[in-house]
């Protein structure tokens, strides 16, 4: 049975290490956001560092998962002090499980924070696909895909969840999406 990949991208407004604030608060909300997901039913599997990897994001060892990239629009640092970004890859058994996940509890209320935190950056912040179930997206993969959705639209290659593919790759829309969802584009 297919997986749906998920990848997430989005630029801060300050560095990671910034002290202020409002990253403090992002960071204070992140642990439990993602605890939360990943109980959620429908949830497979994010991409985690397969040891205990020191530096950025770029420099981390993340197995199967391949090396980190982000999209070329990305004009931030990437040293431990600059960087300011956010990126996610996880795998879903469905569109639904995840539309449940991302729109309900702490991320939902993360969400409604998130110009706060992020820039507008006029590119989509998260891209879906699908995956036989012997496949574990990369990091690659997810640009691909963002950066697809960016310049070519949604089609069954990358989509979201107001524009969605079942797995055979014919439209499909979600019962109550217009209502609780906003089109997430940076």
């Amino acid at each position: 049975m297919p997986h749906l990949a998920l990848y997430t991208f989005g630029v801060l407004k300050s560095p990671l290490t910034d002290p202020a604030r409002l990253m403090r608060e992002f960071h204070e909300s992140g642990e439990a956001v993602y605890r939360e997901i990943g109980q959620h039913p429908g949830y497979i599997a994010q991409a985690e560092p397969a040891d205990n990897s020191r530096g950025t994001l770029f420099d981390w060892n993340w197995g199967e998962w391949g090396e980190f990239t982000v999209p070329a629009w990305y004009e931030k640092g990437r040293t431990v002090e600059t960087i300011a970004l956010i990126a996610t890859l996880s795998l879903w058994t469905d569109l639904r499980s995840a539309f449940d996940s991302i729109y309900t509890g702490l991320h939902r209320a993360a969400l409604n924070r998130r110009y706060d935190w992020f820039e507008r950056t006029g590119h989509p912040g998260y891209v879906f696909w699908w995956v036989t179930d012997d496949t574990i997206p990369t990091w690659q993969d997810g640009v691909t895909r963002l950066e697809h959705l960016h310049d070519h639209g949604y089609a069954p290659y990358a989509f979201t969840f107001h524009h969605s593919f079942d797995p055979a790759g014919t439209p499909t829309r979600l019962k109550g999406i217009r209502d609780q969802a906003p089109d997430l584009r940076g």
